[in-house]
């Protein structure tokens, strides 16, 4: 068993992360570069001062996640969510329940929130926003940004959802007080269920084609019948009715069965 491979054991067995069901070299090639900047030869030695320094584990699950996220990323497919998808499944119900599943930083599920609140009060509506890393939920109940992370953002919701203090945005509490954060593994926990949207953008990329396959037919069976699952833009999926969905619009697919 190689070096690496005894880690991936030993890290499911402390933490119930299996790295495997994510794209080896992908994984491989960031938990290296990580390993090597703390100044450690080979896998097995940083196993041992992970499991013995609590900052470090936490410093290696953040790495290992994947938080690049941002406000209206790739604004095209979140216009066609505001001016398409909301405003049907808004024709057959008056409440929505919605999942963004790994939110990372938050900046997905509060993209939603303010697009809801346009169109009802948010007492309407339930969001949970759901991701493995700790520290990133911690940030995202914050609900601090920068610029940055609203470059595409409507400069009308920004104005009024966002206090601007020291260069740095602090969204607005009730946009805030609409979201629950929760911690939740897409690969080993069990999946809510009654959503009549999905949101899962920019994660399962990173995952091997039987951990996606498993996780679509889980989204399924989380979904409402003719609720939507709205992935990111490099996550087209090719044989969607194999998991009981048809297409609704690009990166949009509906559940039909």
């Amino acid at each position: 068993m190689s070096d690496y491979q005894q880690f991936t054991q030993s890290i499911k067995k402390k933490t119930g992360i299996d790295l495997n069901l994510y794209k080896e070299v992908q994984m491989k090639r960031r938990l290296t570069s990580l390993r090597d900047k703390k100044g450690f030869a080979d896998f097995e030695s940083y196993y041992k001062a992970l499991a013995n320094d609590d900052a470090l584990m936490s410093e290696f699950l953040d790495k290992m996640t994947i938080n690049v996220s941002e406000f209206y990323r790739n604004s095209v497919r979140w216009n066609v969510l505001e001016e398409k998808i909301l405003p049907d499944l808004l024709k057959k119900k008056s409440k929505l329940k919605i999942w963004s599943a790994a939110c990372s930083t938050g900046d997905e599920p509060y993209t939603i929130a303010m697009m809801l609140s346009q169109y009802l009060d948010l007492n309407q509506v339930s969001i949970l926003a759901t991701d493995i890393d700790d520290n990133i939920l911690e940030r995202a109940k914050k609900g601090i940004y920068t610029e940055r992370a609203l470059k595409e953002a409507p400069k009308p919701l920004i104005d009024k959802h966002f206090t601007k203090e020291n260069n740095l945005y602090m969204i607005a509490d009730e946009i805030k007080n609409a979201i629950t954060f929760k911690k939740h593994n897409l690969l080993s926990d069990a999946y809510p269920t009654g959503f009549d949207l999905i949101v899962c953008r920019n994660v399962l990329i990173y995952f091997t084609e039987d951990a996606k396959n498993e996780i679509y037919h889980k989204f399924n069976q989380s979904l409402n019948q003719d609720g939507v699952f709205f992935v990111g833009s490099t996550e087209q999926i090719f044989n969607p009715e194999k998991y009981g969905f048809q297409v609704l619009d690009t990166f949009f697919y509906q559940k039909t069965k």
